[in-house]
């Protein structure tokens, strides 16, 4: 990053910093990231170095209703406006000049599920959505996730677009005649924006294989899904999205989407959109990790691993997908469902007990000390153990969560093994997918990790380094997350329009992430052994997990 964000010790006099930065945005030289999380909605805007000028979010959740997880068509459209609000407003605020225009957009999105649309209205816009959005978090696809594995000889994850219509095939759903265009959340976004039915090429990865020679949906996949269905449904290329790689243009900022976006009308339309992309393509470009045997990881809701391969993997795995970096090169992707939130939680319930105290305290601070006192934990958590299952995990065959906090009569339960035993808990069914991949022989020099976990410095980067027996770099972007990252690709395509473009890793390394800070922690042996013997209790443990969702609803 040739400039740190405002607040970290700029080289340039604060003054000077601001007139600069304000010109920029006058003259719309500037780049927008949006990134839709599962609980928070950010917007990031860059400068020409690559400099955060803004940030603004907007908290949201998904509702369990008739037993899917979803949000609805309003809240995304509220979500959008809202976050867009909040950067727009500190804007405003800190550089006293509005937003106008803007150089270039990208939208990211939790990746996966199933958005499934009706005839178009218009050339430019969806038609009904037929079916409420089903989110990755659902876990109902299993027949339809085994039969194509086979069908395809491709390991097909539940969450998989593709997953989701076969089965409303399977069961008969009677809005599949209907179906005019499946897509993701961030390619139903970026339409709104642009009038453009795309998607990059690592969002399009988690909705069907992709062939690596043409970039391009599998051709001799989609015609044995054809086949599987045997006319049940509409054919399964015509509906999905064609696929644009990292740089290409995407459409620009309409008239349409721009009032959408700022319902004041200060905005004008016209600029470069990037290919949409999801989350996981994001936060490789956010931490550099797009060469062969890098690695990134993100944990929020949900916790996942990313590592570019440099051959193709001997054979399918239930605990590894195969996806694409927004460029177009494979990737192994260890994904699980349940990340943080259970942490989240219990700091709530904290926060809660210091304000019957008498002594409140804010969200971070409780934060901050939960996750300072897992450093001070057994290594092994004492003998405690904690399941964060608040949905289904698929990698372990559990098609509901119960979060669980166990331990037998000699183990020692304090607040700091309690802390330790969480904190494992995000890593652990995310090392076991590690571990198949170390199995397979991938090559990892190190993973970077990005995410609000790691804005407590040094806590969960050393346990994760533990976790999966590798070193973990967190960098100063780590914070900023996707929306960095989806920002970033706008700038790629803007820079490509202009004939400076490069390919993509070479791009970020000598453009982006020059002079970057990152923290490196390498694995220490105390933690290594402490975390193996946690896992081997996770593991014997799993039975409970199955008997609490038999026995409680």
């Amino acid at each position: 990053m040739r400039q740190p964000p405002p607040g970290s010790g700029s080289i340039l006099p604060m003054g000077l910093q601001r007139c600069t930065s304000s010109a920029a945005i006058a003259d719309g030289r500037t780049a927008l990231g949006i990134e839709f999380g599962s609980t928070n909605i950010k917007a990031v805007l860059l400068g020409p170095d690559f400099e955060v000028l803004a940030s603004g979010s907007h908290t949201w959740e998904n509702e369990f209703s008739d037993r899917r997880w979803t949000y609805s068509l309003p809240a995304i459209h509220a979500g959008l406006q809202a976050a867009y609000a909040a950067l727009s407003g500190e804007v405003t605020q800190r550089y006293a000049t509005p937003i106008t225009r803007l150089g270039a957009i990208g939208v990211s999105a939790m990746m996966h599920g199933y958005l499934a649309f009706g005839p178009d209205a218009s050339a430019d816009e969806f038609g009904p959505l037929l079916t409420p959005f089903r989110t990755w978090r659902n876990t109902s696809t299993g027949g339809a996730a085994a039969a194509l594995t086979e069908a395809l000889d491709f390991q097909m994850p539940l969450r998989w677009s593709a997953a989701h219509y076969c089965q409303a095939i399977l069961d008969g759903e009677a809005h599949v005649p209907q179906v005019a265009r499946l897509t993701t959340l961030a390619g139903y976004v970026h339409r709104l924006l642009t009038g453009r039915n795309v998607l990059g090429i690592g969002d399009a990865s988690g909705m069907f294989p992709i062939d690596s020679t043409t970039g391009d949906y599998d051709a001799a996949r989609l015609a044995r899904f054809d086949e599987l269905v045997a006319g049940r449904g509409p054919a399964l290329r015509p509906l999905l999205p064609p696929i644009l790689r990292a740089g290409a243009s995407a459409g620009t900022l309409t008239a349409r989407g721009a009032a959408l976006l700022d319902p004041s009308g200060t905005l004008q339309p016209g600029a470069l959109a990037a290919p949409p992309e999801g989350d996981a393509g994001t936060g490789m470009v956010a931490t550099g990790a797009v060469r062969p045997r890098t690695g990134n990881t993100s944990v929020g809701t949900s916790v996942f691993a990313m590592v570019v391969l440099e051959e193709a993997l001997s054979r399918r795995h239930a605990d590894l997908d195969l996806v694409t970096t927004p460029a177009g090169d494979p990737v192994a992707m260890v994904h699980c469902n349940n990340g943080a939130s259970e942490l989240g939680t219990w700091a709530e319930l904290f926060g809660q007990f210091a304000a019957a105290l008498g002594s409140p305290a804010s969200a971070g601070d409780v934060f901050g000390a939960l996750l300072g006192a897992a450093l001070e934990g057994a290594p092994d958590g004492g003998g405690l153990l904690a399941y964060n299952f608040l949905s289904g995990e698929h990698n372990l065959g559990l098609a509901e969560g119960r979060p669980l906090v166990l331990r037998t009569p000699d183990s020692t339960l304090n607040l700091a093994n309690f802390a330790r035993t969480q904190v494992y808990a995000i890593f652990a069914t995310l090392a076991l997918g590690m571990r198949t991949l170390y199995a397979e022989g991938v090559g990892l020099d190190e993973m970077l990790a990005h995410g609000g976990l790691f804005r407590t410095a040094g806590v969960g980067q050393r346990l994760l380094a533990a976790a999966i027996n590798a070193p973990v770099a967190v960098a100063q972007t780590a914070g900023e997350g996707g929306a960095w990252g989806a920002a970033v690709l706008a700038a790629y395509s803007q820079a490509v329009a202009a004939g400076e473009g490069r390919d993509l890793p070479a791009w970020l390394a000598e453009e982006v992430l020059i002079g970057t800070d990152a923290v490196v922690v390498e694995p220490k042996l105390t933690d290594v052994t402490g975390f193996a013997t946690y896992l081997e209790r996770f593991v014997a443990g799993l039975p409970v997990q199955n008997a609490a969702i038999e026995h409680t609803h």
